[in-house]
């Protein structure tokens, strides 16, 4: 199956300042890997800037004219002590988001059944008015009601980033004809995503505690998935960060790259008997190069499988 990927150079050009996390070469990682393996069938996309109209489904007017507003013509401007914008920062966030828009718009089109959004910066933890955990836009959730817009329904987020998707839950919990299911290390910043928050019966969460063994993550994935297949969506969402592998210097997993692809199968299995193999994944975290570029090969490998 050929996978679609939706990037572009300008996201590059978000420059958070020497030291870091979230860093320009956490994307070279992800592009060289899908590069260098000459087996991958990847269709390549310019990844658009996203509308305006299209953030304001999920964040208010103010919060976007704030944002453009907010975008520094020299120097940094710090949104919150771990989220700074660079002259190149709001186009790379408009870049972001609009990877996922177009994706989900050609999914609903019928043009293609996968893809992958190698974007920076990430978007899970952008909660409709507020910026946060270096997240500008909320990438997954602006690009869900894109796509039910599109057509699509019944639209479900599997986010397996080792951090919570905060910024996903606050904008889908008051909404039954969305479904967010995280799995994500607790106690790990920003403190929510405690399993007693389900939001309508439609938000998902399943915790694991540090150090926890592979096993244990499998079986609690295993146990989102089942909630997954009961919501029965006609587009499945993944918010694909790889921080919970055993190398990552910001959360204490055991994750390896084969981890991330069970997942991934996992997730196309749901996505073969309910929403017609459909899926678009966008990048979020991953903070150790090596293993980024490892995982994000692995995921998009397991994608292309069909």
């Amino acid at each position: 199956m050929t996978v679609a990927l939706f990037t572009h150079s300008d996201m590059l050009d978000h420059q958070p300042g020497a030291g870091h996390a979230e860093r320009p070469e956490r994307l070279r990682a992800v592009i060289d890997a899908l590069q260098d393996d000459a087996n991958l069938d990847l269709e390549l996309n310019e990844a658009p800037l996203v509308e305006p109209a299209d953030l304001k489904r999920i964040h208010p007017r103010q919060y976007v004219d704030e944002i453009f507003a907010a975008a520094p013509s020299t120097g940094q401007r710090a949104l919150d002590p771990d989220t700074i914008l660079s002259p190149g920062s709001l186009n790379a966030a408009r870049r972001a988001a609009g990877a996922v828009v177009a994706a989900v718009r050609e999914v609903a089109a019928g043009k293609i059944d996968r893809a992958f959004c190698a974007v920076r910066p990430p978007g899970h933890h952008a909660e409709p008015d507020t910026a946060m955990g270096f997240c500008v836009f909320s990438n997954v959730a602006v690009a869900a009601r894109a796509a039910q817009a599109a057509g699509l329904a019944r639209v479900a987020v599997v986010d397996f980033d080792v951090h919570h998707g905060n910024g996903a839950q606050a904008a889908f919990e008051h909404d039954p004809s969305l479904f967010l299911a995280s799995i994500h290390q607790s106690p790990l910043y920003p403190g929510t995503g405690d399993p007693s928050e389900r939001g309508l019966g439609n938000i998902a969460n399943a915790t694991v505690p540090p150090h926890a063994p592979r096993e244990l993550w499998r079986q609690r994935f295993e146990g989102l998935m089942d909630q997954l297949d009961a919501f029965a969506p006609d587009l499945i969402i993944v918010s694909a960060g790889f921080d919970a592998h055993a190398r990552d210097p910001l959360a204490s997993q055991s994750l390896e790259e084969a981890d991330f692809a069970w997942a991934t199968r996992a997730i196309a299995s749901v996505a073969a008997s309910r929403s017609r193999g459909r899926i678009v994944s966008s990048l979020e975290g991953g903070y150790d190069l090596e293993a980024l570029g490892r995982s994000a090969l692995a995921h998009v490998r397991a994608l292309q499988e069909g």
